[in-house]
């Protein structure tokens, strides 16, 4: 008992003598092992030709779960860029500017710069297209898809605070083990935010409507 005591006495003696870049390098390590965190939209593809097909899924289950439209009720005529639009740009309430050239997205209220976030956009092969347009009126809020499982984080569900551009292309969150590619291409050509920038994107866009929010990716 007597050597038993002394040895723990010992070992944690060591523990604490540790240099502190040790400790950081362990923590590092363990960071770096974790499993890479997806969710049902970053494994989405929106080259895939059946894609309508997958998006109705999404939208069904969306609605049974939370019983929420999975449209924004102004997006039948803002779905057409250009109709009845109202503004362009910087002249909408919201306007998110994707910049594919920095991995970044400035997002404007009223005209005016409130945020500069870091995103990923396609990698090669899946190259998000350029936009120039309101959003087609598809928006997520958080909810856990059971027919297309994969990831969650803190609640958020695996499909985080999307707003759909055209098709399977959305500026949405993603997960926790994602965060540290934001910044470079990543996707399957969404683009990807944190999740707390997404959810302030999407409420924005609530807030607003459809008629008043602007995408532009270039």
């Amino acid at each position: 008992m007597i050597l038993k005591t002394a040895l723990l006495s010992v070992l944690a003696t060591l523990a604490f003598s540790l240099p502190s870049h040790a400790l950081e390098q362990g923590a590092n390590q363990q960071a770096s092992e974790m499993p890479e965190e997806v969710n049902a939209l970053d494994e989405l593809n929106p080259f895939d030709p059946e894609i309508e097909q997958t998006l109705r899924a999404y939208d069904e289950e969306y609605e049974n779960e939370t019983g929420i439209s999975a449209f924004l009720e102004d997006s039948g005529l803002s779905a057409i860029p250009f109709f009845d639009s109202g503004c362009y740009r910087q002249s909408c309430a919201v306007w998110a500017r994707v910049i594919r050239s920095s991995q970044s997205m400035e997002l404007y209220v009223d005209g005016s710069l409130v945020g500069t976030y870091d995103v990923s956009t396609g990698t090669k092969g899946f190259t998000t297209p350029k936009f120039d347009r309101h959003p087609n009126g598809r928006i997520y809020d958080k909810y856990t898809s059971t027919k297309y499982p994969g990831g969650d984080y803190a609640g958020l569900g695996n499909m985080p605070y999307a707003v759909f551009i055209q098709g399977g292309f959305a500026i949405h969150g993603t997960g926790k083990g994602n965060w540290s590619k934001l910044g470079s291409p990543a996707s399957h050509g969404c683009i990807r935010l944190h999740p707390d920038n997404a959810k302030y994107f999407n409420r924005l866009v609530r807030q607003n409507g459809i008629k008043q929010t602007w995408i532009t990716v270039e």
